[in-house]
């Protein structure tokens, strides 16, 4: 099998990935959702671990975290052009931990892009559904997709840190590596100077005084 047929293979491997980290961000997200708009009681904190964990329903027309509430059509588009973004480029990752991390990106976008869609007031205009709240963490309510999003963005950072590429290959800045690029950039300096690389080192010898002369400067 030649690189380009591996390539391709792992393509195909990545974007199965980031397909699969989509469609279960989507599932847990919107089943969570039903499962607390018909269980729930609108606006009632519920506790379920003291103030680490509690549920509160509440319906939020702005982004995560109940940020910009009167501005749902252009999070709506945002959303949006997220989704098709990912799915543009989703062909050129080549790395699984860009694939589950676009994946986790994908799900959440798309699952907060379908209350916006469907859920009432109207298309476009829907209010996301929110119930987790972490009172020791943050006073903001959230909601499962708005999880996926930050974690993906956490590891995003992360894998740029690292110098994992799209394509799965890093790039590795180390010191060695640094000073064997100088080196060669020193020699190259000097072969353009002088000529080919045997003239360096005929001057380098050149430079230095043989132990005859330096015996016969003694006497």
């Amino acid at each position: 099998m030649s690189q380009q047929d591996q390539r391709a293979k792992v393509s195909v491997r990545a974007i199965a990935a980031l397909a699969f980290a989509a469609v279960v961000v989507v599932a847990l997200d919107q089943g969570a959702k039903a499962l607390v708009v018909a269980n729930l009681p609108y606006g009632q904190v519920v506790t379920v671990l003291g103030n680490a964990l509690q549920f509160l329903y509440v319906r939020n027309p702005g982004a995560a975290f109940s940020f910009a509430v009167n501005m749902t059509w252009v999070f709506s588009i945002v959303s949006a052009a997220v989704v098709v973004a990912i799915i543009v480029f989703a062909r050129r990752i080549h790395s699984m931990w860009w694939a589950i991390v676009l994946g986790m990106l994908l799900g959440g976008a798309l699952g907060n892009l379908s209350d916006r869609l469907f859920r009432e007031p109207g298309f476009g205009q829907g209010h996301v559904v929110d119930f987790i709240s972490t009172p020791w963490m943050m006073p903001a309510i959230y909601n499962i997709a708005d999880s996926f999003i930050c974690i993906s963005m956490v590891v995003f950072v992360l894998l740029v840190v690292f110098g994992v590429n799209l394509d799965g290959t890093r790039t590795v800045a180390s010191k060695k590596g640094g000073q064997e690029a100088r080196g060669d950039a020193a020699t190259d300096a000097a072969v353009h100077e002088s000529g080919t690389v045997a003239d360096v080192a005929d001057t380098s010898r050149a430079s230095r005084p043989s132990s005859d002369s330096l015996g016969h400067d003694a006497t």
